[in-house]
This record gives structure tokens, sequence and C-alpha cells, in this order.
């Protein structure tokens, strides 16, 4: 007897649509790659990680997916509750699962603070046998300070996050150092020699 096909659940199915929406927003897709790469980025509200991938992306021609702006092409005005997000990264995770699979690179501009919201990426490169590029941006507090500071006052237009100091003091005691081997980058200082470093290392991955 043939057991019938399982349904997929009401999650799995917003999930499925989630990611299509997220999908059709995207535009433009750069070329692929022969070996998929991922870049991780990790890092606290105004730490740089924007700007750090905008620089990489001058270099790569990378796809960024920035989790600010998915989540209001999602969900249209953020809450920034734990189901939201939840609802976010399980859609972001599948397409990122799905442009890997492609063999577009990406670059994740997301807090990424602890372990357990690393380890879903760490299995998606394994089963997409992408190489994975973990970078961590920090900066002097009074540097960040004054960046969230000027963020709330102009709300420059590429600028798609909403998180303010008070949101950086709430979040900055939950950041867990990532236990694998990455980059440091300190974005008040001048970020290019780790760019550098890390075209290089991209460029050896897609040449073995």
């Amino acid at each position: 007897m043939i057991a019938p096909l399982e349904e997929n659940t009401p999650a799995q199915v917003r999930t499925i649509e989630d990611t299509q929406r997220l999908k059709d927003a995207l535009g433009p897709l750069p070329e692929p790659w022969p070996k998929p790469v991922l870049v991780m980025l990790s890092g606290l509200p105004g730490t740089g990680k924007s700007t750090f991938a905008r620089r990489l992306t001058g270099q790569l021609p990378f796809l960024v997916l920035e989790s600010d702006e998915l989540r209001k092409t999602l969900v249209g005005e953020p809450r920034h509750t734990k189901g939201e997000s939840a609802r976010l990264f399980a859609a972001c995770h599948q397409l990122i699962q799905e442009l890997l699979t492609q063999g577009i690179p990406v670059i994740l501009d997301a807090t990424n603070l602890q372990e357990s919201h690393r380890e879903p990426l760490y299995r998606i490169a394994e089963v997409t046998v992408a190489k994975v590029i973990l970078v961590h941006t920090h900066a002097p507090t009074e540097v960040v300070r004054e960046r969230l500071q000027r963020r709330q006052q102009s709300q420059a237009p590429q600028d798609n996050s909403q998180a303010d100091w008070r949101v950086y003091q709430r979040m900055r005691p939950s950041e867990e150092p990532i236990q694998r081997e990455h980059y440091v980058v300190d974005t008040s200082m001048d970020v290019e020699p780790v760019v550098e470093r890390m075209v290089r290392e991209v460029h050896q991955w897609l040449r073995k």
C-alpha cells in the first residue's frame, strides 16, 4: 500500500508564500558563480553592517539580503515581535538556500547576534556546499551612539533600520561571540584591508 503524501502544514504553506514574496521583490540577480558563497554579517545596530556590505559589493557582485528591508517587504509596518521575526527568518533562510543552490552569491545583512541565529545558516551552507564567511562588525560605543542619532534625524532613503540607541542598549547584553573563524571589523576605521582579504579568499575558493 502506498502511503498518502503528507500535506504541508499551515506554517509551511505560509513560509512558502512568504519566500515567494521576498523573491519577487529582489529584482535582477547577479550572475551565478561556479561555487556558492554566503557572507554572514553579525553585529549590533549602528555598527556598520550595511555600509560594510556596500563596500564589499563594490568589489564582488553579491546579492545583499538586508533583514530590515525584507521585514518591510513581508509585513509592511514592522512591529519587531518574536513571532514576526520567526516568520521573517523562516522565509529568509528558505530564500537563501534556494539562491545558494542556484549559485547566487549572498550577503545576509542582519544582526545574527546569537549562535542559535547563526546555526541555521551553517546548516544551509552545508546542504548547498557553500563557503560561509563570517564577519563581526563593531565600533566604539560613542561612535555607534552618534550614528544612531544621525540615523533618527536624517532617515536616509537607503537606511531601512528603525533601531535607535535604546534598541542598541537592549540588544547589547544578548550578543554572543561567534564560535567559528571569522573576520572582526572595526567600522570606525578603514575597512578596505578586510574587504581585500575577503575578496582574495573568495577568489581562492572559486579557483579550487
